[in-house]
């Protein structure tokens, strides 16, 4: 059995199986102790798929919102019996209680200082994509998991997902011919928005503690819970939540690291709402063999292009031989250049009820863990990843395209342009260093 048929055909149990990319694991006995970091909506998916998965042990968790905190940790000890310690600040919780896996799932600008802290304080690290607010930061993490010799797991699932694997074994056998463009997009509909007020911070919120390293700005319903991927000081906007996943698809299956210039542009052309991240936005991406284009739109929908009724999203790979759709929940296409050739179409293997593949990759860092190897979405590939969509904020705040070293990690003869891998933190905060 290969990898591809072992995935596929278990992806629906892949909750209580055990997963390797690299073939079958045996069921273990080993319990980890495991901290979660960020209680919401994703953290918990996440954690789901831990307490599933049979291995974990949950010792603590950890969150700024007690209001949301006890929520999670009561339907933990629903699930699995575990009763987790309650933890406001994620440093008092790696010194007392000593885990040995721990889940980052807070907004992003948080990601790197944690994931840091846990490798140094010995543990194992499952962190949300993108890794990193900036590129230097995203540098500072790859150092530090290499340097205490952790595993540390990136959440782009969608490398373990079966219709993806399928789909890019597809590409790579030459069915598409060769590849000279692709188009990764998300388009959802909407309209101006309107301006929500800031407000008092609701009791229970150590609202300063949530802003940490970044800007400390008033508190505002719409950034907290879940809005704070549109607002800059926390984020990259959808370039960075959705980009990121489609980017990635893009370096794994054309098996490139980095491109090596980018330019983007966008704005706000409809949004009048208190957000600030841009509601439209085109990034290119030139590589030695091709070119990649990003580009989302929060307005105006894209009737002409949904491949789901829900959703336009993916990545087009045009080949000499046809056109082949990676998408999410309506599977891949190939639309072949000769009419006379059927379309061939697989469809979604997705795990319920997030429509997502995170058993599998939980199980493949459970699996690199055990065996002590890299697992399948490593911090270095993460990084990679995360830098195409940090590199198209970059541009576009820089305005201009810009040349990109990968193996130094830096922008080629343009100082002003390097001075944006990085900024400064919030007194109080140190910025990590490599």
């Amino acid at each position: 059995m290969n990898r591809r048929t072992f995935i596929q055909n278990t992806a629906a149990g892949a909750a209580v199986t055990l997963f390797s990319p690299y073939g079958i694991a045996a069921p273990r006995a080993t319990k980890y102790r495991t901290a979660l970091i960020g209680t919401g909506w994703w953290g918990m998916n996440i954690l789901r798929a831990a307490i599933a998965a049979g291995q974990s042990k949950v010792v603590a968790m950890c969150d700024v919102d007690q209001n949301q905190i006890g929520k999670a940790v009561a339907e933990v000890e629903k699930l699995n019996g575990d009763k987790p310690k309650q933890y406001r600040d994620f440093r008092e919780l790696l010194a007392t209680e000593k885990p040995e896996i721990v889940i980052v799932a807070t907004p992003d600008h948080w990601h790197p200082l944690i994931c840091i802290a846990a490798v140094q304080a010995g543990a194992h690290v499952y962190v949300e994509k993108p890794i990193s607010h900036t590129i230097n930061e995203g540098k500072a993490m790859v150092a530090a998991a290499r340097k205490t010799g952790k595993v540390v797991q990136v959440g782009t699932h969608r490398r373990v997902s079966p219709h993806n694997i399928s789909g890019r074994d597809f590409i790579r056998s030459g069915k598409a011919g060769k590849i000279g463009m692709v188009r990764t997009f998300v388009h959802y509909g909407g309209g101006p928005g309107q301006v929500t007020p800031d407000s008092e911070t609701p009791q229970g919120i150590d609202w300063d503690m949530w802003c940490g390293p970044a800007p400390l700005r008033p508190f505002n319903t719409k950034i907290h819970p879940r809005g704070f991927r549109q607002y800059l000081d926390y984020a990259n906007g959808t370039l960075g939540d959705w980009g990121i996943h489609w980017l990635d698809q893009l370096l794994w299956i054309m098996e490139e690291k980095y491109p090596r210039k980018v330019f983007s542009t966008g704005g706000r052309a409809i949004k009048t709402d208190n957000t600030d991240a841009p509601d439209h936005q085109v990034a290119v991406y030139e590589f030695e063999n091709f070119t990649a284009t990003w580009e989302h739109r929060q307005f105006a929908g894209n009737n002409a292009e949904k491949t789901h009724p829900q959703q336009a999203v993916g990545c087009y790979f045009y080949g000499t031989e046809g056109t082949f759709h990676m998408g999410w929940l309506d599977g891949w296409t190939f639309y072949p250049t000769d009419s006379k050739k059927p379309v061939i179409h697989e469809d979604a293997k997705l795990d319920l009820p997030d429509q997502q593949n995170i058993a599998n990759l939980w199980a493949d860092f459970l699996d690199s863990i055990e065996k002590k190897r890299t697992p399948v979405c490593d911090i270095e590939i993460g990084h990679r990843s995360s830098n195409m969509a940090l590199l198209g904020m970059l541009s576009m705040k820089a305005g201009r395209s810009v040349e990109w070293d990968g193996e130094k990690g830096i922008i080629k003869n343009d100082p002003e342009a390097n001075k944006l891998l990085e900024r400064a933190y919030r007194k109080g905060w140190e910025y990590p260093k490599v």
